[in-house]
């Protein structure tokens, strides 16, 4: 098997059994390969967020397959999952959720220290990440001294410091006005082509889903 990640008859419900029963994923099947980027287009509360949440091990589908880099998580316990989060997948919300008591670089040291990475080793990457994505020069400011589009850059470069081969992104640049969005998508985009990243990008910007590699769409519960 040669893709990076497998959704396979991914179900998921709320409330089972009762009347106000909700069915919010209803046999998903995708898959993306290495180096792919995917666009994920859907309208509010189709549950694009949970299928997210799925794909990247922090939640549980009630029935189906996830597979990462070959290797299938159903039924594994929340130590393997919380080891493969750490080693092979990204995350980047439309809000930035930096620490706002630590600097940029801080904010993409720390998980790498978490994940055991020697600290001068750390804060190269760190410097590597924010320049990449042209904003060096504000390693040293708190997320509160900084801008929206250098905000959402830095979660960027925190979501990839761990070298994961799975991005994960939600609506990354939703909460950024036209241009600006702009500007930080391509930054991204960047990113992830540079490093060889697959990537499943959520967003109802048709112009961004564009530049993607391909584009599928969430409606009632499954992926067309």
């Amino acid at each position: 098997m040669n893709e990076m990640l497998v959704l396979d008859g991914l179900r998921k419900g709320y409330n089972a059994g009762l009347p106000n029963a909700i069915t919010v994923l209803d046999g998903v099947d995708l898959t993306v390969a290495p180096g792919e980027v995917v666009a994920m287009v859907a309208p509010s509360g189709a549950g694009k967020s949970t299928l997210l949440h799925i794909a990247g091990l922090l939640d549980a589908p009630d029935t189906g397959r996830v597979v990462i880099g070959g290797t299938d998580y159903a039924g594994k316990g929340d130590r393997a999952r919380t080891a493969a989060r750490r080693r092979e997948v990204g995350f980047i919300y439309q809000f930035h959720h930096l620490l706002p008591e630590f600097t940029a670089a801080e904010n993409i040291i720390l998980p790498q220290l978490a994940n055991g990475t020697p600290r001068r080793e750390a804060e190269a990457r760190a410097t590597q990440l924010l320049d990449h994505v042209g904003i060096g020069h504000r390693a040293d400011h708190r997320p509160a001294a900084m801008s929206g589009g250098e905000q959402q850059r830095v979660a960027f470069c925190r979501a990839l410091a761990n070298r994961p081969r799975l991005l994960l992104a939600d609506e990354p640049t939703g909460n950024l006005d036209p241009a600006t969005s702009d500007r930080v998508f391509a930054a991204l985009m960047s990113l992830v082509r540079d490093t060889g990243l697959s990537a499943l990008i959520a967003t109802h910007n048709l112009e961004l889903a564009a530049r993607m590699d391909r584009m599928v769409r969430l409606e009632a519960g499954r992926l067309v």
